[in-house]
């Protein structure tokens, strides 16, 4: 269903801005935003380009998404997801990845829903990414080896909790420990929580309420700021190579049970 008639009505309902402000706004006629909005011409791509830059909202959003869920602009709510907004672009309407530098990881446990506080994070554009909303985590401490202090995680935003896969890697943002990148697996069903491992043992697994977490983003690169020495890359080979031994061992017990 095309939803961009409701969608740019709402959307200037929500700025509070009349048709003639609107239009004025966008360098359009208060006519053309009223045929927009009564659905009986529907907008150019051109037109739909400047909508989407001037709304720091995806064009394939605009058209596809029932806005009218939400009440701001800083994300809405469709049953038990949670989608984002505003989602910045560039001038080719390209999503922009902000960037959550060490200093700015202190407040996003508070900042996170805020629009304001999310506007002033650093942006940049990863153009080989899958499509979906990302964003860029600073990573501290070691306890998910060979991942170096000091790197990023690009991760893609979850809507759906439940969609959360055993095993993969996560950046989860919770209210009691703010950001952590873990190994995660799924325990909703039976226990309602989230189980967090890190890859460096060291380092005690624990469990998490659902009801305690308020972000997941799932792996999808790592950007390492410094280089590693021939010793790090002979225990991440070492370290890789014990990994799929486990799983070649496992294949076999599957074999020798049956």
């Amino acid at each position: 269903m095309n939803y961009i008639a409701t969608n740019i009505r709402h959307l200037r309902e929500l700025k509070t801005f009349s048709q003639e402000f609107f239009a004025e706004e966008l360098e359009w006629s208060r006519a053309m935003i009223a045929s927009f909005e009564s659905g009986r011409t529907e907008p150019s791509i051109d037109k739909l380009i400047d909508l989407s830059k001037y709304i720091k909202i995806p064009i394939d959003t605009l058209i596809k998404v029932d806005l009218r869920k939400t009440k701001d602009l800083s994300f809405i709510d469709i049953g038990n997801k949670r989608v984002l907004f505003p989602i910045s672009v560039n001038e080719h309407n390209e999503e922009l990845i902000e960037v959550v530098t060490i200093e700015a990881s202190a407040g996003y446990l508070n900042g996170y829903s805020d629009p304001e506080y999310i506007e002033h994070l650093q942006k940049f554009n990863l153009p080989f990414l899958p499509t979906g909303t990302h964003r860029a985590f600073p990573i501290k401490g070691d306890s998910m080896l060979p991942v170096k202090d000091g790197s990023f995680i690009v991760a893609k935003y979850v809507e759906d909790i439940e969609d959360v896969k055993d095993g993969r890697t996560y950046i989860v943002l919770t209210k009691d420990d703010g950001l952590v990148y873990k190994r995660v697996y799924n325990r909703i069903k039976d226990r309602k929580s989230l189980l967090l491992y890190s890859d460096n043992k060291r380092y005690a697994p624990y469990e998490v309420k659902i009801e305690e977490v308020l972000e997941v983003w799932k792996f999808t690169c790592c950007i390492n700021t410094q280089e590693y020495s021939k010793e790090e890359l002979k225990l991440s080979s070492i370290v890789n190579m014990f990994q799929e031994l486990k799983v070649e061992l496992r294949a076999i017990d599957k074999t020798v049970a049956l």
